[in-house]
């Protein structure tokens, strides 16, 4: 076998295994999109909306569930994907590789973020905006929406969802940093309610 074949079979094998990468990928994507929405933008107000998110901070939390390191609250699949079989994010995470969630984190990370429509205090985010700029702003830029914080996307999630991490963080079953701990620990439950409703009006 002369060198040109050699390096054509090469080329060829590289190419296969791209192409069912490249299948196997889009079955993940179908898969995360049935709860976090098309493109990642969540249509379920307990379910987060991924679109937009740093690259760093979804390979972070897709390792994180798969270690099994977070809360793995169990939810239903919508009934139009697969008939309301409940599932959790560690369950979905267990088998995933490196490689995989590399490739999940940048696709999701490529997706332009959709703030959820949804319903809000006035009065209360108001009263959040000003809690956020006081004790969030330096690691939640923007109100909290810059992904380069590598920090998730506050501004314009969904409330219900960010209700139940508050609730986790509360309880000390989901980790902070030092940093945000000490902040966060340190406000009553009316400053933390504000500040859902501050991140809910980012429309």
């Amino acid at each position: 076998m002369n060198k040109v074949t050699r390096s054509f079979l090469v080329l060829m094998g590289l190419a296969a295994l791209n192409a069912l990468w490249a299948n196997g990928l889009d079955q993940l994507v179908t898969d995360c999109n049935a709860c976090h929405g098309d493109a990642g933008n969540s249509q379920q107000p307990q379910v987060p909306s991924i679109a937009g998110f740093s690259e760093f901070y979804l390979d972070e939390n897709l390792r994180v569930y798969r270690d099994k390191a977070r809360p793995c609250l169990e939810s239903a699949y919508p009934a139009s994907y697969k008939a309301n079989q409940k599932v959790t994010m560690c369950q979905l995470a267990t088998d995933l590789s490196n490689e995989q969630i590399a490739q999940l984190a940048q696709h999701y990370a490529k997706q332009k973020f959709k703030p959820a429509k949804q319903s809000f205090d006035p009065k209360k985010a108001e009263l959040g905006a000003k809690i956020h700029q006081q004790q969030c702003e330096k690691c939640h830029a923007a109100g909290g929406s810059d992904p380069a914080d590598d920090a998730g996307l506050l501004a314009g999630q969904w409330l219900p969802y960010l209700k139940q991490t508050f609730a986790e963080y509360d309880a000390g079953t989901r980790e902070q940093t030092k940093k945000m701990a000490v902040k966060f620990n340190a406000l009553d439950a009316a400053s933390k309610d504000a500040l859902l409703h501050y991140y809910a009006s980012l429309q």
